[in-house]
């Protein structure tokens, strides 16, 4: 359908597609049960507690801070707040504290909502004392002295509107394009989290063009376990909810595999990181099984690790490992009905998106950051290419700087930081174009990154060396949790290894003594190595003891490396490497 009969906001887009539903909206599971919500009890809370916050107060323009675990009442707080011309301010939950603070603080906020206990608890001890703030709310109980809960403001909305029930349509009708919808913080790898407008007609206009690019048919079962509060998953549950389909949220990750056979859905969003734990953890299965069967699982895998992504055509011999092996895995670890698997966030290693493909799911990379509401480009069935992330979507324009740097400019692109002008104008050129920071190139109209430009250093030796691609390629290996690519200045290039210690076990059915651990790992080095020119290859390595986690600073809530945060704490540990 053409962009100009949907109307672009995403109350309207929304609307679209809560009429459209027949029966569950959305399920969440809370102590191992499913907890399910039907259309007509989503929209009836959702307008309650808008008429809610209207009643405390909240008007068109308000932040209001949104700090929870995915959930229905996420998703319902959420519209209802776009439906009074309120502004969301999702917070992560593994957000830390510092962060929490300068995020309710510089954003202004009106209203703070949190769901647990806990989760409260790890805020800032002074949260109640923002300037700005007026309220408090608690999702499950109230977790604080004068602090609403869910229910009370629902109750104050179910009274509004007996007196008033026309009252969240009038505020709905007033909502434009051009509207703020979301202040969405940038998740911290390069220093202070940077408030990101987005109107929208930013994120309606996504959703759109979304639509018109994947590959299934709606309405089909969705599963969601990257946390709301990031961009990309935000706009999948928006994109779901405009195509009628019912959203199933994972309570604990460690659980997806249980969940994926329960929930049995057609399409996910994820983050490479699962699928290249798929991949080994298939791989060491086949490897452990026993006589024929055993031969047929590594001659299967063997061959969907040799498979041509861009010519998918295998012939008879796919067919049979389709119909011997591969069924058996879309059935036992998928759930049997998961046609598509959109990747995001970070670089996908080719190797494993082809093998997810050789299993007959559709595997395929998007592309964008929070700055472009999120997606600049996504892949498409007909024309996968390894090391994608795909064409650019509909109305948005994708250039490369002679520095190599991608530009992109269309209607997703943020009206700019929140009260930072400088680092607004620093990001904006002439003529609307958007400096995205990576770098890539395009070819056939097809985007392929190379790097984030920060990330990109120069070796000693003048050579300048891209180290995400190494990295991707060192985490394909099982025994690697994290590789941390070195060489700045130095002569060669080195890296910081966290070993996958889980991997080791799978692998090896126990742990390994330090020396047989670096023996191991240097043989993954030297594969990674290979085909590589010399100043790209790894010379030496270093083991870190201790996981990368977002609590002892090391990763982003969206999971990225903080370069400079491993760099500080490591330095004793690099300075050695190089100085053997």
């Amino acid at each position: 359908m053409p962009e100009d009969q949907h109307p672009m906001t995403i109350c309207g887009l929304v609307n679209k597609g809560l009429a459209g539903y027949s029966g569950l909206t959305s399920s969440v599971k809370r102590d191992g049960k499913w907890i399910d919500t039907t259309a007509e009890d989503f929209v009836t809370g959702l307008y309650a507690f808008a008429a809610g916050l209207y009643d405390l107060g909240v008007r068109k323009g308000d932040r209001v801070a949104l700090h929870a675990e995915n959930s229905t009442e996420w998703l319902i707080i959420d519209q209802a707040l776009l439906r009074i011309g309120a502004v969301t301010v999702p917070i992560y939950t593994t957000q830390p504290v510092d962060q929490i603070r300068h995020i309710v603080n510089d954003a202004k906020v009106r209203g703070y909502i949190v769901s647990t206990s806990d989760l409260f608890s790890s805020c800032p001890p002074d949260l109640g004392s923002v300037p700005s703030m007026d309220w408090m709310l608690g999702i499950f109980g109230r977790h604080a002295d004068g602090m609403l809960t869910y229910e009370e403001v629902l109750v104050r909305g179910h009274k509004c509107l007996a007196n008033d029930p026309g009252l969240v349509s009038r505020c709905e009708s007033e909502i434009r394009g051009e509207d703020l919808a979301t202040l969405s913080y940038t998740s911290g790898t390069t220093g202070v989290p940077k408030g990101v407008m987005l109107t929208h007609a930013n994120i309606a206009t996504n959703v759109v063009a979304l639509m018109e690019r994947l590959p299934f048919e709606p309405p089909c079962t969705m599963l969601s376990y990257l946390p709301l509060s990031h961009s990309l998953e935000r706009l999948a549950t928006i994109l779901y909810l405009y195509m009628s389909c019912p959203i199933y949220f994972v309570e604990n990750f460690l659980e997806i595999a249980d969940d994926l056979k329960t929930v049995r859905p057609v399409h996910m969003t994820t983050v490479p990181r699962l699928l290249e734990k798929v991949h080994s953890g298939i791989m060491n299965k086949a490897e452990e099984a026993t006589g024929l069967k055993g031969k047929l699982a590594r001659w299967a895998f063997g061959r969907a690790n040799r498979y041509n992504l861009t010519n998918p055509d295998q012939g008879l011999a796919h067919r049979l490992a389709d119909k011997l092996v591969y069924s058996k895995v879309r059935d036992r670890v998928f759930g049997g009905n998961l046609q598509v698997l959109t990747s995001g966030g970070a670089a996908l290693s080719p190797a494993v998106q082809s093998f997810i493909n050789a299993l007959g799911i559709i595997c395929g990379q998007g592309y964008g950051l929070t700055e472009t509401a999120p997606v600049i480009s996504l892949y498409e069935e007909a024309d996968l290419r390894p090391g994608s992330v795909g064409r650019p979507i509909r109305d948005v324009e994708v250039k490369i700087a002679d520095d190599g740097e991608i530009l992109a400019r269309g209607p997703n692109i943020m009206r700019g930081y929140y009260n930072m002008p400088e680092e607004t104008a620093a990001v904006m050129s002439k003529g609307g174009w958007f400096h995205t920071g990576d770098i890539g190139t395009l070819k056939d109209g097809h985007i392929y990154i190379t790097d984030r430009k920060k990330q990109l250093f120069k070796l000693s030796t003048g050579k300048y060396v891209a180290p995400t691609p190494i990295e991707v390629a060192l985490a394909e290996n099982p025994l690697i949790e994290h590789a941390v690519v070195l060489g700045e200045d130095r002569k060669f290039c080195g890296a910081l290894i966290v070993p996958d210690r889980q991997g080791v076990m799978q692998q090896f059915g126990g742990d390994l003594s330090p020396q047989e651990l670096h023996n191991q790992l240097e043989a993954a080095i030297a594969a990674a190595n290979e085909g590589r020119p010399p100043w790209e290859q790894i010379k030496k390595f270093s083991l870190v003891s201790e996981s990368f986690t977002i609590d002892t600073g090391e990763l982003t809530p969206t999971m990225k490396v903080r370069r400079k945060v491993v760099y500080k704490k490591y330095r004793n540990l690099i300075d050695e490497l190089y100085s053997q």
